[in-house]
């Protein structure tokens, strides 16, 4: 395993994370619990020494599974993630019968941080981000949840996920801004320039839907139908529709000319060439299985030449339009 190093955190970190989207049951199809635990345990035994998570995936199902998960490991080894701010876990939409809204409230992060350590069945969080911006609330007074959270011990660090940079840096004004969370694949790279900025403030970056929801694994060669709650089919990933599906086909047989030359599958090529970006601190992936965990911790065993990666590069330029948007024109 690879590791680097996250100054803020001064932790060693592998460059591989533990996703659990996937993992809450929410629209990604069926789930089971004892191979969801056990996949998180086999990433953990091979060296992944973090997990991302959020009350968000799966009604706060994914927190209770990484809680079992973790039980009985060394607490202060593992890096333990999750969110708030969004979907029917706060306090607006409680009150105010919503199913899902947005909510940075200095009470409602100080309620949905209980609610996630009592799930998690830790003392402390390690990083909590705001998942989503709430434009009703001022970014001084989530700032004063954070701190209030630091102060008395219950959460480490400072996330944010999905912020733009001026928010980050009215924030930033407030508290310590310690990692950013961005989708970025080589199919979604609109926050390249954000995620590069960040790096060079000593922000850690960690990039989610890092192999595009498994469009970039090799797995997919035909358009697939996924059902009517699967956020594929909800167009979160715009390239799982034409256009954009038939161009990632075409990337993806330069991928796998490149999976010859190494000897190793398509899903390696994809994580090492995210990997490989000097401002992408660490790839979150999802896992549903030992299996998989084993395979995707052989991706960080080796390393694409500056060739390989060139050749890539090229490819991407070539098939993959992107608007800064939705990720693909």
């Amino acid at each position: 395993m690879r590791y680097r190093h996250f100054d803020r955190m001064d932790r060693d970190v592998a460059e591989i994370n533990v996703g659990t989207w996937g993992l809450g049951g929410d629209g990604y199809g069926e789930t089971n619990d004892e191979d969801a635990v056990q996949a998180i345990r086999a990433m953990l035994d091979r060296g992944v020494n973090a997990i991302d998570t959020a009350p968000a995936y799966g009604d706060g199902h994914a927190e209770a599974l990484v809680g079992r998960a973790i039980a009985g490991y060394d607490r202060e080894k593992i890096i333990v993630a999750t969110k708030c701010g969004i979907m029917n876990h706060t306090l607006k939409a409680k009150r105010g019968a919503a199913g899902e809204v947005r909510d940075a409230s200095f009470g409602n992060i100080l309620y949905e941080c209980e609610k996630s350590l009592r799930r998690l069945n830790t003392d402390y969080i390690d990083i909590l981000y705001v998942h989503w911006p709430d434009y009703d609330t001022p970014l001084e007074e989530t700032a004063e949840a954070f701190n209030v959270l630091k102060a008395e011990g219950k959460i480490r660090h400072i996330g944010l996920s999905n912020f733009s940079r001026e928010q980050i840096e009215v924030i930033s004004k407030y508290c310590r801004v310690d990692a950013l969370q961005l989708p970025y694949s080589m199919i979604v790279r609109e926050k390249e320039e954000l995620m590069r900025w960040a790096s060079a403030q000593g922000i850690d970056t960690f990039t989610y839907g890092s192999l595009g929801s498994g469009i970039l694994s090799g797995k997919y060669r035909t358009l697939p139908e996924f059902g009517p709650r699967d956020p594929r089919a909800m167009g979160f990933y715009p390239y799982f529709r034409e256009p954009g599906f038939s161009k990632v086909m075409e990337l993806l047989k330069v991928l796998d000319e490149v999976a010859e030359e190494t000897g190793r599958p398509v899903i390696e090529v994809s994580l090492n060439w995210t990997a490989s970006k000097p401002f992408v601190s660490t790839v979150l992936c999802g896992v549903r299985n030992a299996a998989q965990a084993e395979g995707l911790v052989r991706a960080f065993e080796w390393e694409l030449t500056e060739a390989q990666i060139a050749k890539i590069d090229a490819a991407i330029g070539r098939y993959i339009d992107f608007d800064g948007g939705n990720g693909m024109k």
